[in-house]
């Protein structure tokens, strides 16, 4: 039932119709979100205090569209700036999902919280996982 409300708000809230594969994308998202990363990043993306950044900078998100399947997989070590606020704590990857699943997870991330248009596709997670950790 709450996967058919995201669907809905999405539909809703940006205007435009997605086509069911991006649908499809979204709440399998959410599925692998709920499962994954709302423990530390909110059930709204807000982050926790100066812990966890927020995933609702669509900036962020844009800039970084290539880096993010590397994030979810690798994690990262480095700090970070999310909406003008530094972030150091170190983000584990989750090694154990599939590249379809990094790209359900981040078609909903930056279609709920941020300002994207499409999907992410398979090819384009492969593509940046290829390049391996971003810390070594």
């Amino acid at each position: 039932m709450s996967a058919l409300i995201v669907v809905l708000q999405l539909a809703h809230s940006c205007q435009s119709t997605y086509d069911i594969k991006t649908m499809q994308y979204v709440t399998n998202g959410e599925k692998v979100y709920r499962a994954h990363c709302q423990n530390c990043h909110g059930s709204q993306g807000e982050g926790l205090g100066k812990l966890y950044p927020p995933l609702t900078d669509p900036d962020y998100l844009k800039d970084n569209r290539d880096l993010l399947p590397r994030i979810v997989r690798f994690g990262i070590k480095d700090s970070i700036k999310i909406s003008n606020q530094y972030f150091s704590e170190v983000m584990p990857g989750i090694p154990d999902l599939t590249d379809v699943d990094i790209a359900y997870v981040l078609t909903y991330v930056t279609l709920r919280f941020g300002d994207a248009k499409e999907k992410y596709s398979l090819e384009e997670v492969k593509k940046s996982i290829s390049l391996g950790k971003i810390n070594k």
